[in-house]
């Protein structure tokens, strides 16, 4: 199978087996380098902060350091997909399937949450049917190493679900946004991610049928979740509304989509 061309069916053959133990030289310090990656991120320089991870990238390769490598072309994942390079992303995905499938990291509870973030990417740009078979092999490889409400079993299940959506598959995905609910509540600060999932839900329901009250009830919920009392006004709350706005604004919530738009740059502006 050639990884360059995505296809429907995930050969988990090709990225499983005995992990690579071996070492390998240390050309980056990644815990420093995510510091700085948060800092330009919670003062929303999101391009500054992409740049930051594209010359590490070049650092690690050059230095043989396909940890680093594979660390930082994950966080790229992300940051790709906040910045809406496609082009990028793709080339990013295929490039963390690479280290992967040559270092055999796809059984690895670690390899598992890059193949989770490189699925969420596939899906994001357009991959939907793609993504679904890596989320399956996700999924069996957390089940096998991870207690049932691990906190990152709640975004496996709701990309999951925004890609059977995007097939059509209502169902599926109605399912597996409740699956991610129920985990997400057993976390500290359920909050932020919960409105999220409750503004996906608003959207799926909104996509087929704009009269339905559903819409109504998930935004609501979202809304009180966004402003709930004792919950952190960081920088990770103002990437969490500034997702949630265009949802609230789509749907003639306009006064909540301005006040979460006014409150998120107040936090970049340390306000």
């Amino acid at each position: 199978m050639d990884h360059n061309e995505f296809c429907c069916i995930f050969d988990t053959t090709q990225y499983t087996g005995t992990p690579d133990a071996a070492r390998c030289p240390q050309a980056l310090d990644v815990p420093k380098l995510i510091e700085r990656f948060d800092a330009l991120c919670n003062q929303g320089r999101e391009h500054d902060a992409r740049d930051l991870l594209e010359q590490a990238l070049q650092t690690a390769k050059q230095g043989g350091d396909w940890r680093a490598e594979l660390s930082v072309t994950n966080e790229l994942l992300g940051q790709y997909r906040r910045t809406q390079e496609k082009d990028k992303a793709l080339d990013a995905v295929n490039h963390a399937l690479d280290i992967i499938r040559v270092h055999r990291l796809g059984r690895t509870v670690s390899g598992a949450t890059i193949l989770l973030n490189a699925a969420t990417t596939l899906k994001a740009f357009g991959h939907a049917s793609e993504s679904i078979p890596i989320f399956t092999h996700v999924a069996r490889v957390y089940a096998d190493n991870l207690d049932p409400n691990d906190y990152r079993f709640a975004g496996l299940y709701n990309n999951m679900a925004l890609s059977y959506d995007d097939i059509d598959d209502v169902a599926s995905a109605e399912r597996f946004f409740m699956l991610a609910l129920k985990t997400i509540e057993q976390t500290e600060h359920p909050e932020n991610d919960s409105a999220v999932t409750w503004c996906n839900l608003a959207e799926m329901y909104g996509k087929r049928d704009l009269e339905d009250e559903r819409i109504g009830d998930c935004l609501e919920m979202a809304w009180d979740l966004l402003n709930a009392p004792g919950l952190p006004r960081d920088g990770y709350h103002a990437f969490t509304i500034s997702k949630c706005a265009p949802t609230f604004d789509y749907y003639g919530y306009f006064l909540y989509a301005k006040e979460l738009r006014e409150r998120a740059e107040k936090i970049y502006a340390g306000t």
